[in-house]
Formats: structure tokens, C-alpha cells, sequence
């Protein structure tokens, strides 16, 4: 099925999702905004395209191999072999939707760090590089980025000092202290980097990526929050007083929303009359709420549903309460959240109306992996506990405290969680354990173990008459 971006009865929805948004929506809006751009420039560079022969480099020619052949069993070796935090499935949607790299430079090399830049196959998109290794046989990915330039960026090769770290760290803290969901936290996460600093464990490091990796290890250390993450840009933003005006910011968000389809993989009817659908993130509903409708409304008459969320990592909470509508039909309290700095808690329930059927006397399962996180794990949480579905799969990732993005000068980012999930059922969230499925399975069976579960529930339902 070919999902449409707009349809008929999808030009009511913009003001029907309006009804739930908030300060929130605003905050993680700029931080989604400004790590899209990461995904849409192109930009040009010298240097060689000779890997060299080294743990790092032998490792990076290993990945874009078995990348660019697109054959899932070589990237299932790489990453069962080479790349212990790697994905399948994620590893297998980035190469359809870039279609491949093509190596144009290594920019720099050590033993046990590459840096390198390469262009998709299927768009002019210029993108840099970095892998981290651990040495042994064979080498295995520590740390491993791939960064789009955004237009007009400035590529720098900056080497960090005293002074540089020092700007970092205060910037770092200051987000912390001023946002982070809990205040006490922000000051253990303050007081370990303080003492690092003391120590001289920073003053060795020069390259900003492993800095911004060290920072992360060392502040989810304490705070075990998977959401918060120190990122390292190695190119110059383009300068721009009053940034993008929110109508630019609006159309670079639904041109990087189309060409993805809003995170929408697949959409059909399997046997027995169950409906499958996999979408990887909840988009703005503002602009991906007529795809969601197009979805649902091609579902309108199976007699089960299943949605694929093993690859889901999350997003709006307005999108999460716009698919759950099609599950109820009556207006059901979802989740809320509580934001520590405003000291305000937004509820979230399902719509008055939605487009379409709802599927509300409709068994209806949901696929999770460890890689569920976030938004992807609210939707689950969610229907868990209000007895909707049924979870089939892995324990979840583990994130239930949303972020907002904050600059630290012209190459760090800090993304502070700001905010925490607040259930109405269970007065708590999944944070740090992740939600445990009804019924336990690996990821890549749970899709196989779902469809017996419905068609066993179709049989009796069918039996006893229903």
C-alpha cells in the first residue's frame, strides 16, 4: 500500500490535534527541528579515500561493505561480529533510505579513530563520519556517527584546550541545573563531573566527539538516563541572528517528513484478515496526522491489528494519543507529563474525533524490541496497562523522560531531559526498566508469535459466537 501524505478526510485533522499541544511540543519541536538538519545538507571536501590499514580503518571498510551491499544477512554478521549496539532492522532503514555511501575522503586517522566523509547514493547529501574502535580480533565499534552537513555549514577541525573544556563543562552544568526533571540528580551529575575535572581526566582530550561521548558515558552513569546526551557537531552552524522563521522551520520538517514518510515502513493485510502496521517514530501530527489517517483507514475492517513498533524510538505524545483514538471509543486518559522547571503537568487523552473507523472491539497486539524507546514505549505503557493490547516481544528501552535541545557554543549540544511520564493508572513510568511484555519473545519472532496469539483469539471469538 502507498500511504498518501493528504486525503479527504484528513483535511480536518490539523485542528483536531491542536487541542493537546503545549510548551512541550514546542521545546522537543526545536530540538527535532535542529537535529533534522543533521539529515539534509551537502557540503564538499578534499582528502583521501585510501582506508587506511588499521583496526579503525579496517572496521570502517568491514561496515561499508556489507552496508552498501544492502544484504541483511552480511550486516547481521558485521553487527553480531563487529558492532555489539548495532541494529538490524535500523541498520537495514538507513540503507534504504540513503541507498548507500559513497566514500570521498578520510579526514583524519589514529589506530583506533576514523574520520571520514561520504555522500549517499540516493541524494546529493554529503555526510561526515566518525567510528571509535576497541581493539582486538576482530576490532568492535565503541562509539559510530554518520552527519549530514547542513547547508552553508562550515566544516572545523577543532582541538579542544583548557579553555575550550571549560566552556563545555559550564555549559553542560548550567543546562542541568536549570532543567534537568530532577533537581537532585542534576546536582550528583555536577558534583561527578566536578571531580573528574579535578582529577585530570579531561585534560588529555582534544577531539571533540570523545569528549561529548566521555561527558554521556560519565553523566548517564549517574543518572542512568539513556534520554540524556552531550552531542558534538564537527562543522559551524551557519551564522543567522534570528534563525529560520517558523515558517521555514515548518517546511524543512515536512520536506524531511516526506521523504520519509513519516516513519511510516509498511502498511497491509496479513492472512486471516489482521492488520499490520510499522511506522519507526511518532511524527508531528500537525503534519503526519493525514498519513496516520490513510493508515488507519486502509485497516478499517480487519479484525485484528497489530502495530510494529521494534523499531519505534519515539516522538510527539500528540501522535501517540492520535493512534491510540482509533483504539477506543470513549475518551480515555492516556498519560501525562510533568514539566520540573514550569512546575505544570499536561494531560494527554484520546481525540473527540478521528477520521475513519475505530477499531475498538478489535484484539489488538503490539511488537516490541529493546530498541522500543520513548514515545514508542508511552504508546505501549499506555495500552498495557488500560488492557487494550497485547505486548509481544522484548523488555523496552527504558526512556520515559522527554528532551529539549540546548547550544553550548558553535559545536556542543546538550540534550536535557526535562520532563517525566506520569501514568494515570500506575501513578508512575517505564524509566530505567523499560516495559515488559505480556508475552515474551525475540524481536525478530514477535511479528510470528503475534499473528498465532490473533488468529487463536479470532478462533474462540468466532466459536463462542462473537
Amino acid at each position: 500500500m502507498s500511504i498518501a501524505h493528504d486525503s479527504k478526510d484528513a483535511k480536518q485533522f490539523p485542528t483536531l490535534v491542536k487541542q493537546q499541544r503545549s510548551a512541550l511540543h514546542v521545546q522537543t519541536a526545536l530540538l527535532f527541528v535542529f537535529l533534522l538538519l543533521f539529515f539534509l545538507g551537502a557540503g564538499r571536501g578534499s582528502g583521501q579515500t585510501t582506508i587506511p590499514d588499521t583496526p579503525a580503518g579496517r572496521t570502517l571498510r568491514a561496515w561499508l561493505d556489507v552496508f552498501n551491499s544492502g544484504d541483511r544477512a552480511k550486516i547481521e554478521a558485521y553487527i553480531h561480529t563487529q558492532y555489539p549496539d548495532g541494529n538490524v532492522d535500523a541498520q537495514m532503514g538507513f540503507r534504504e533510505q540513503t541507498g548507500g555511501f559513497e566514500l570521498l575522503a578520510i579526514e583524519a586517522s589514529e589506530p583506533l579513530l576514523i574520520k571520514f566523509r561520504v555522500k549517499e547514493k540516493a541524494s546529493p547529501t554529503v555526510a561526515l563520519g566518525t567510528m571509535q574502535v576497541k581493539d582486538g580480533q576482530p576490532p568492535t565499534v565503541e562509539e559510530f556517527n554518520v552527519r549530514a552537513i547542513p547547508p552553508g555549514a562550515v566544516v572545523e577541525d577543532v582541538k579542544l584546550d583548557a579553555a575550550s573544556r571549560q566552556r563545555v563543562i559550564d555549559g553542560v552544568l548550567a543546562n542541568l541545573g536549570e532543567f534537568y526533571v530532577y533537581p537532585e540528580t542534576a546536582q550528583k551529575m555536577e558534583d561527578a563531573v566536578r571531580a573528574h575535572q579535578k582529577n585530570g581526566d579531561y585534560d588529555s582530550v582534544t577531539d571533540g566527539g570523545a569528549f561529548a561521548a566521555l561527558l554521556t558515558e560519565q553523566l548517564q552513569g549517574v543518572s542512568h538516563d539513556h534520554h540524556l546526551r552531550v552531542n558534538y557537531n564537527p562543522f559551524k552552524r551557519p551564522a543567522s541572528p534570528a534563525g529560520p522563521s517558523p515558517a521555514e522551520q515548518a517546511a524543512q520538517m515536512r520536506k524531511q517528513m516526506d521523504r520519509i514518510n513519516c516513519g511510516f515502513e509498511k502498511v497491509e493485510i496479513l492472512p486471516r484478515n489482521i492488520g499490520y502496521v510499522k511506522f519507526n517514530m511518532f511524527a508531528d501530527p500537525d503534519i503526519c496526522g493525514p498519513t496516520v489517517v490513510s493508515a488507519m483507514n486502509f485497516l478499517a475492517h480487519v479484525d485484528a491489528i497489530i502495530f510494529d513498533l521494534r523499531q519505534n524510538g519515539g516522538g510527539d505524545p500528540r501522535m501517540v494519543a492520535l493512534i491510540s483514538t482509533y483504539l477506543f471509543d470513549q475518551p480515555t486518559h492516556l498519560n501525562d507529563l510533568y514539566n520540573r522547571k514550569e512546575d505544570s503537568t499536561t494531560q494527554f487523552w484520546t481525540l473527540p474525533f478521528v477520521p475513519g473507523t475505530r477499531l475498538t472491539d478489535k484484539p489488538a497486539f503490539v511488537l516490541t524490541s529493546k530498541s522500543t524507546f520513548s514515545g514508542g514505549e508511552e504508546f505501549t505503557y499506555n495500552l498495557k496497562n488500560l488492557k487494550r493490547a497485547t505486548i509481544v516481544g522484548e523488555t523496552t528501552g527504558g526512556g520515559a523522560h522527554p528532551v529539549s535541545g540546548h547550544p553550548i557554543g558553535d559545536h556542543f549540544m546538550i540534550g536535557v531531559p526535562f520532563a517525566r511520564a506520569v501514568n494515570p493508572i500506575t501513578k508512575t513510568n517505564w524509566e530505567g526498566t523499560g516495559v515488559e511484555p505480556d508475552v515474551h519473545a525475540k524481536a525478530s519472532d514477535a511479528l510470528d508469535v503475534a499473528q498465532k496469539l490473533a488468529g487463536e483469539k479470532l478462533s474462540a471469538g468466532r466459536s463462542q459466537g462473537n
